[in-house]
């Protein structure tokens, strides 16, 4: 069975008798990853046949096959499929050699934390990538001999172009123009970098162009948002454990520090991270050296830190919510990306860039945006920044059904927030000041900025926009003309 719609998604089966159980690991896992499930181990080795399937995700008691038979038939079958093991054993030495022989990658003790299953599934399915990319790139160095280097020298010049300076979408003048010659500067020293930004004005895009644009450009980029997972799995996630070191911890694991050593790690919202936790970070950036969880061993590597959070540390500092000895280590060179509304001159360019890649992805071609459609988006303060932009983008080319995206397809919060004119009686809006005021002044911005969204929304379309007011056409007509608002109050449309 599947739950939710296909995409490109990493896809785990979760096998398990109980359906109750099923349901909920289901649930806990649908937002990541493409979830399909069995009940029994016949059906998962049926639907193993049919799908294309990165993670299976099995729980040990079950009556016609064990969880361990099962993976272990699965590791014969289908060798490259990641394969996890839930259990309720208390001791895991239990499990050792059965797990050993299914070549089971992780096993997960009952109770499991949400959190850990997700991290678990994360972990598998980046490795599925990384061994099907090295299989990859062995056939192609046999095939391919001396020219296979040239090749992938090329792709690795690729992935820098495509996330170089440029790649941040803005026009001549941008605020962003001052920052992108700055963060280029940056790139060449190898010091640490933080991003400070409001969430979705891109954060991890900047620290990727830093990356590319420095010396370590050819050395891996990891990136973990610190915010998103506890303390004692992101001490894992980032500096890896060894194997008996918890339970569930059955070999050896390599963490992002490790993995990118040589190159760059992205620390996303490290503003989120606990003190305790800030402590471990602050002696990895001042030894550059850490210790595997479990482990008495240290490990010298070598990364560049980039860290980025929402948060003013400044002000955290100040309130005893963040280390200021961390916040120093971190802020070597400090980047602030300004919010949208402080850059509307990119909204139309970064509009058309997002609707052309959508367009591209999704096989829908349209020609573009009324102007009436780029004013409202140029108006709008956009708080969710440009996430929030490319989601109303994607709105506007799912809905289509002409050649162009007009104001009467935006959402109305958008539409409604935005709808600002150039009238006779002043800028109008939804979100116009009616706090202050006599009266009568603000019951008329109100009534002029529904009278404005109302028309957008209908093309102009006076009859209809009447009729949803309950005014008549000659009522409606009066209205306009008292607040000067005319076809044109926003801007001429394309046509």
């Amino acid at each position: 069975m599947s739950l939710g719609a296909r995409s490109n998604r990493p896809t785990v089966l979760v096998v398990d008798d109980e359906p109750r159980s099923v349901e909920v690991i289901a649930r806990v896992l649908h937002e990541d990853f493409e979830v399909l499930t069995a009940g029994s181990a016949a059906e998962a080795l049926q639907i193993l046949e049919n799908e294309w399937v990165q993670v299976v995700m099995s729980d040990q008691r079950m009556p016609e096959m064990t969880g361990v038979e099962l993976l272990t038939r699965v590791r014969e079958r289908w060798p490259d499929v990641i394969r996890i093991l839930v259990t309720g054993y208390s001791d895991p030495e239990d499990m050792i050699a059965a797990i050993n022989d299914a070549g089971i990658y992780e096993f997960i003790a009952k109770p499991w934390h949400p959190d850990q299953l997700v991290l678990a599934i994360r972990n598998g399915a980046r490795l599925f990538q990384l061994q099907r990319e090295h299989d990859r790139l062995s056939i192609e160095m046999k095939l391919l001999g001396p020219t296979a280097e040239g090749r992938i020298s090329a792709q690795r010049e690729r992935v820098r172009r495509g996330f170089h300076f440029d790649s941040l979408v803005r026009t001549p003048g941008s605020p962003l123009d001052k920052l992108c010659r700055l963060a280029g500067q940056v790139a060449t020293f190898d010091v640490p970098v933080l991003v400070l930004g409001e969430t979705g004005t891109g954060k991890e895009l900047l620290a990727r162009a830093i990356h590319y644009g420095s010396l370590r450009a050819d050395q891996p980029f990891q990136a973990e948002n610190c915010g998103a997972i506890p303390d004692e799995l992101l001490e894992s996630e980032l500096f890896g454990h060894k194997k008996g070191a918890f339970t569930g911890a059955v070999a050896n694991r390599m963490g992002l520090l490790e993995q990118a050593d040589g190159g760059t790690v992205f620390l996303d919202e490290i503003g989120d991270v606990s003190p305790a936790f800030q402590v471990k970070l602050l002696r990895f950036l001042q030894e550059g050296e850490i210790r595997p969880v479990g482990s008495n061993e240290a490990r010298q590597v070598n990364v560049r830190v980039i860290a980025a959070t929402h948060r003013d540390l400044a002000a955290e500092v100040k309130a005893g919510r963040f280390r200021q000895d961390l916040y120093y280590r971190l802020s070597s060179m400090v980047l602030t990306l300004p919010p949208l509304r402080e850059r509307r001159g990119d909204i139309r360019l970064l509009a058309e860039s997002i609707l052309a890649q959508l367009c591209a992805a999704h096989g829908k071609k349209v020609k573009g945006f009324t102007d009436e459609a780029i004013s409202c988006l140029e108006a709008y303060d956009w708080p969710g920044n440009v996430r929030e932009l490319q989601n109303e983008v994607t709105r506007l080319l799912i809905l289509a059904d002409k050649d162009w995206l007009g104001p009467e397809l935006l959402s109305s919060g958008v539409r409604g927030g935005a709808a600002e004119a150039k009238t006779g009686f002043g800028p109008i809006s939804l979100t116009a000041d009616i706090q202050n005021g006599p009266l009568k002044d603000r019951v008329e911005k109100l009534e002029a900025a529904i009278l404005l969204e109302t028309l957008l929304r209908f093309q102009w379309n006076k009859s209809r926009a009447a009729e949803e007011l309950g005014l008549s056409r000659v009522g409606l007509r009066a209205k306009l003309e008292r607040y000067g608002i005319v076809p044109g109050a926003l801007s001429n449309r394309r046509h």
